[in-house]
């Protein structure tokens, strides 16, 4: 035990001297490593500030050697900017001294050019006094000649002046009057025409009748029956008259109306193939032919719009289209005429860049009143305008169809080509009644009266006849005589020839020289 204690005891002594002595030399150690570190911070640092030093220097002389540069630069511009304008400064003045100059030159002109000018008034003004001089030299020498004054003179002339007006005012009120009457007479002729359309009464024998043929003369016997009932039953149910004359082989049906004639040839025509003609028969194959002729009215209206390519008609207005297939105008079929007017409105409208079909539209509608006027009151016009207000057709179409004679003003681009168009369609050689020998005749007359004038080489009628072109010798004619023989030649036309309108006179007279380089 007392050995175990010492050990302790002196563990512990050693411990306790041991402890601070590690301690102390620990201590020691630290504040060295501390004061090293310390040491080495600071000449860190001092390298750190002296780099910084020496960097802070090198931007400072960079930042120097770029602003000289700048500066440089900025006055090489400024330099530059200054000669510039300097120079242009100096194309100013050099310009400013051009204009100066030639202000100068101009100024220098102009007071020459007065100078030249108030010498040429000196001048004119001595010829005028030497004119009026001379001139009352000249009157006293007329004087003296004539025996008569001036004041005399001016009378004598003023008569000679009086008397010639008198002459030409004279002449002018007889063209005026015979214009007057010539235009009294168309219209009279017109209303006259009009009349009788209206009642279907065409006095020629090409729209008053219709012939049938028949296989033989025995058939006219069969047509007229026992006591003429046959004859009769037909007259009375389809309104025509029919002729059974010495013309072998044919009957001839009269009316005015072309729709009764139609179903009369429908209906006898029946009758010769069937054979069995009688009262009855009569009557049911006249029937069938109504019915037949209507069927034709609806397909002819139908064909014709189609034709046109109009749609949307009132069936109304279609069949009176068809029924316009039997209605004639001075000779002229009035539903080819409709198609015809229709198909060149749809053209001059394409033309002009409007309603193809408003415009075609309205030409095949324009005569409608047509189909009714010898069954109505009132003229074509007033009469298409009703049926077309009736079965809804546009203002346009109204107002074409009222307009398209003139008897109230067109309101509408589309009206002036419709009525235009009708023009056109009624003043086509062979259009209207006007056979090709009168044509053709007319325009030989023409040609014929031009060219027995002196100097006319050539002479042409152009234009159906509205417009002839001559051609002159130029050895024989001059330019001056060409007037001259232009008033002639349409004086001798209105002479001898008549005709609508007017006709130009194109007088043409052509001089060529011709060599040649050999």
């Amino acid at each position: 035990m007392p050995i175990g204690i010492a050990i302790v005891v002196s563990i512990l002594l050693t411990l306790l001297v041991s402890v601070p002595l590690t301690a102390a030399v620990a201590t020691n150690y630290r504040k060295k490593v501390v004061e090293a570190k310390l040491g080495n911070a600071d000449e860190k640092a001092r390298e750190i500030i002296d780099e910084a030093l020496k960097t802070a220097e090198t931007k400072k002389r960079e930042a120097l050697l770029e602003a000289k540069e700048e500066t440089i630069h900025a006055k090489n511009e400024l330099d530059k900017e200054i000669k510039e304008r300097r120079a242009e400064a100096q194309r100013y003045e050099r310009r400013v001294q051009q204009k100066e100059e030639n202000i100068d030159k101009k100024a220098d002109a102009i007071e020459k050019k007065e100078a030249s000018l108030a010498s040429r008034e000196e001048s004119l003004a001595r010829q005028r006094e030497e004119i009026a001089k001379l001139n009352e030299q000249r009157l006293q020498e007329l004087e003296r000649i004539s025996g008569l004054t001036s004041e005399q003179a001016k009378d004598y002339l003023l008569k000679i002046v009086e008397d010639e007006v008198k002459h030409e005012a004279a002449v002018m009120i007889k063209e005026v009057e015979s214009r007057a009457k010539e235009e009294a007479d168309k219209k009279a002729k017109e209303y006259v025409v009009t009349a009788i359309q209206k009642c279907a009464a065409d006095h020629v024998s090409e729209t008053t009748i219709s012939v049938v043929q028949l296989p033989n003369d025995e058939m006219k016997g069969r047509i007229i029956g026992r006591e003429g009932r046959n004859i009769r039953t037909l007259e009375t149910m389809t309104g025509v008259d029919l002729i059974i004359d010495d013309t072998p082989e044919a009957v001839i049906l009269s009316g005015f109306d072309p729709i009764r004639r139609e179903v009369a040839r429908i209906a006898l025509e029946k009758l010769i193939v069937d054979g069995r003609i009688h009262p009855a028969r009569i009557e049911e194959m006249v029937e069938k032919a109504q019915k037949e002729v209507e069927v034709m009215i609806k397909e002819e209206g139908e064909a014709a719009t189609l034709e046109v390519g109009v749609h949307g008609i009132h069936p109304e207005l279609v069949r009176l289209l068809g029924k316009m297939k039997f209605r004639t105008s001075y000779g002229q079929n009035a539903l080819k005429h409709s198609i015809e007017v229709a198909q060149l409105s749809g053209l001059l409208a394409a033309e002009m860049g409007l309603d193809v079909r408003v415009a075609k539209r309205a030409g095949l509608l324009h005569d409608i009143g047509k189909a009714v006027d010898h069954e109505m009151e009132g003229s074509h016009i007033q009469l298409g305008v009703e049926l077309c207000r009736k079965y809804k057709e546009s203002p346009i179409v109204i107002n074409a169809v009222e307009s398209h004679h003139g008897d109230v003003e067109p309101q509408t681009l589309i009206a002036c080509l419709v009525q235009a168009a009708d023009t056109i369609s009624a003043a086509r050689p062979g259009a209207r009644r006007e056979t090709l020998e009168t044509y053709t005749s007319r325009l030989k007359q023409l040609e014929d009266i031009t060219n027995n004038f002196k100097g006319v080489d050539k002479s042409f009628a152009i234009q159906a006849g509205r417009e002839i072109r001559v051609m002159v010798v130029p050895e024989q004619i001059t330019d001056s005589d060409m007037v001259l023989l232009a008033r002639d030649i349409s004086k001798q036309i209105e002479a001898e020839l008549e005709y609508p309108g007017q006709i130009k006179v194109n007088v043409i007279r052509e001089s060529r020289v011709i060599d040649y380089a050999k």
